[in-house]
């Protein structure tokens, strides 16, 4: 089995959501800090953002925020977590949380989430890195996209079988049993080739 010790979320910063997606990230972040797992996210210190971090400081978890400059300098930035860097572009910021994470959950999100999702498991199809993929499917909001995905399958636009990607789980308690349940990484990862 693979040693998670560190979880890589991606997730909305918009505060405009309804409020149950809010409340079960806030839940969510505290499941990670429960099982002793860091997580590491975007720094945002709004929406899914801020409540999976809040609520993972909240039972004392370790919380790493990796932010761009320029999201940094519009204040959105989550001072409030143990270790806050700062790097240069978004490309570096994909890069960091690729580094210093394990396993990768995608919560619901808009574009930006949707773009760090399909790049962390369209590495994982050109066997970049063997790391688990999650969707935490808050609300069955990941429903459109794996009726997308099962279209792409069937036109035979998708080679791989969508289970050797990614998993859907329902809440934080079913993410961490498969997270320990977790077979080790086929293969080291070689970030040089991200």
């Amino acid at each position: 089995m693979a040693e998670i010790k560190s979880l890589c979320v991606y997730c909305s910063a918009s505060n405009s959501v309804d409020e149950s997606y809010l409340l079960a990230a806030k839940d969510f972040g505290r499941s990670i800090a429960n099982a002793g797992i860091t997580t590491v996210f975007g720094a945002g210190s709004v929406g899914l953002m801020g409540a999976v971090a809040n609520g993972a400081l909240e039972k004392g978890g370790k919380v790493i925020g990796v932010i761009p400059e320029h999201l940094e300098r519009r204040e959105l930035g989550h001072r409030g977590v143990g270790e806050y860097l700062v790097v240069s572009s978004m490309h570096a910021r994909k890069q960091v949380m690729f580094e210093r994470s394990d396993a990768f959950c995608i919560l619901p999100g808009g574009l930006g989430t949707l773009d760090e999702a399909f790049e962390v498991i369209t590495w994982r199809q050109l066997r970049l890195h063997d790391k688990p993929i999650y969707l935490l499917n808050i609300n069955n909001f990941w429903a459109p996209l794996l009726s997308l995905i099962e279209h792409l399958a069937k036109e035979r636009f998708l080679h791989d079988d969508p289970s050797n990607l990614f998993h859907v789980v329902a809440d934080g308690p079913e993410l961490i049993a498969a997270l320990a349940a977790a077979p080790s990484p086929r293969f080291e990862a070689d970030a040089s080739l991200l």
